[in-house]
């Protein structure tokens, strides 16, 4: 069987050299990056190599502004509380109501337990953020604001240079989960004022269980896990050396070519598009299709279940998804296209093609092998069980 892998937002695969890269530091160049000998000296200096591979990635001014973490979760969740705390007498948050689920559940326990202010700013049916509220929403208060660079699900690119200028006109820090936007579309932090930005290695074709937080030069910040001096007393913990070896390789290889790589990405997601609408019909291309991510794709089939296409795809060796795989096994709506605002007829049957460079036309034309027959047979079955229901008396 044909296999076509079209997650990658959920994840990438591992490329081959960041492996290579990563191997000698399981067991050769095993020493610890804290230690003052010389085991410790040679992996220090990789360490140092990667974060300044992750700082040219990002534009980034200083390879010091590079904190590595676990990952996007961790990365956020210490920008967002680190930013509660930063100024005194200020302790709201603003946000958006399509951020990730590593965002809202934690605003939403901060609510509940602390009793912070959330501000959550809606968008309109194409993922665009309603700039009215977020400028309303600003204030004496606002601590922190908290918006995305990319949507997960849709795509649909947020203008975070704009809001940073807002959120400092008022005072506040600013935060963005740039993990699905960093390696897919080009970042220079120098020329901004975000003052925090999460990154994931396995996002961009490193390793799971790695991430990065950009801490701007000057940013007030409390660590989230305290322990030892690791990472300027920044983040407590033995460092995960061959992670972050991996995702400094990794930030290598993306930027040498990500503008090649954007293109051709965007050919691939564009080819499967027109086949979608031209060859099936009766669905929507979700987020605003001329300000979004190069590789990701949220098509809605009306009048069928999005979840039922994805397990028929999968029985024919094709991956996809209905959005984050946080809220997999959900019963639920996408948070994400609920806030849209998408149809009703729409809503349950999304379904999120996200490409890589690892994809080719040959997954495409595999796809359209097998969609329209599996959208077919699921509006027939559709059409046979509306009609065969007893009529309301």
């Amino acid at each position: 069987m044909t296999r076509v892998y079209l997650d990658n937002n959920a994840t990438t695969r591992a490329d081959p050299r960041v492996v290579e890269k990563m191997l000698p530091y399981f067991a050769d160049e095993f020493g610890n990056a804290s230690s003052t000998h010389l085991f410790g000296a040679e992996v220090s200096t990789a360490v140092r190599d990667a974060r300044r591979s992750v700082q040219a990635l990002i534009g980034a001014a200083h390879d010091h502004e590079i904190v590595f973490t676990s990952g996007g979760t961790e990365s956020d969740n210490a920008a967002i509380l680190a930013g509660l705390v930063a100024v005194e007498g200020r302790d709201e948050i603003v946000t958006s109501a399509v951020e990730h689920p590593a965002i809202l559940s934690l605003i939403d326990y901060l609510r509940e337990k602390r009793g912070v202010t959330a501000h959550v700013i809606g968008v309109d049916e194409s993922g665009r953020l309603d700039m009215d509220a977020f400028r309303a929403a600003l204030g004496p208060r606002t601590a922190i604001v908290s918006i995305m660079w990319a949507n997960n699900e849709t795509g649909t690119l947020f203008p975070v240079e704009r809001l940073a200028d807002l959120a400092h006109e008022a005072g506040a820090l600013f935060h963005t989960d740039a993990v699905q936007a960093v390696g897919k579309t080009p970042i220079d932090l120098k020329s901004t004022k975000i003052d925090l930005l999460s990154l994931s290695a396995h996002k961009l074709h490193g390793p799971k269980g790695v991430g990065a937080l950009y801490v701007r030069k000057g940013t007030k910040f409390s660590p989230l896990i305290r322990g030892g001096h690791q990472e300027r007393t920044r983040r407590g913990g033995t460092e995960n050396t061959p992670g972050i070896v991996g995702l400094g390789m990794a930030a290598e290889i993306i930027r040498a070519r990500l503008d090649e790589e954007a293109m051709q990405i965007r050919a691939l997601r564009d080819r499967l598009e027109t086949r979608i609408l031209s060859e099936i019909g009766h669905c929507r291309v979700s987020g605003d299709l001329e300000n979004r991510l190069p590789n990701t794709s949220n098509v809605a089939f009306f009048d069928i279940e999005g979840e039922a296409v994805l397990t028929n795809l999968n029985r024919a060796g094709v991956a996809a998804s209905t959005g984050s795989a946080c809220t997999a096994g959900s019963n639920e709506p996408s948070h994400v296209l609920r806030a849209m605002n998408i149809p009703a007829r729409a809503l349950q049957g999304a379904v999120r093609f996200s490409f890589s460079r690892d994809n080719t036309e040959a997954d495409v034309d595999r796809v359209m092998e097998v969609l329209p027959g599996v959208v077919a047979k699921l509006r027939e079955m559709a059409r046979a069980a509306t009609e065969t229901q007893p009529a309301l008396t």
